[in-house]
C-alpha cells in the first residue's frame, strides 16, 4: 500500500518526500486538535478509576 501511495504521489522522491511528510503532518494536527479532544469529553482519559480508601483509625491494616 505504501508503494502504492509513493508511485501516486508527484516529482522527485525529495518533492514526494516533502509532500508525504506534509500529509503526516497535516493528518497529526487534525487529530490532535479535532479528534482528540473530542474523544477526551467522552472518554475522560484524566479520571481514575481507583479510589483511596476512607481512613481508619489505625495504622496497622487489621486492626
Amino acid at each position: 500500500m505504501y508503494a502504492w501511495i509513493w508511485q501516486r504521489l508527484p516529482g522527485a522522491w525529495p518533492a514526494k518526500t516533502a509532500t508525504a511528510l506534509g500529509v503526516v503532518l497535516a493528518v497529526a494536527a487534525v487529530l490532535w486538535y479535532v479528534a482528540f479532544p473530542r474523544l477526551e469529553a467522552a472518554i475522560q482519559f484524566d479520571h481514575g478509576v481507583v479510589q483511596t480508601p476512607a481512613p481508619s483509625g489505625s495504622a496497622i491494616p487489621g486492626d
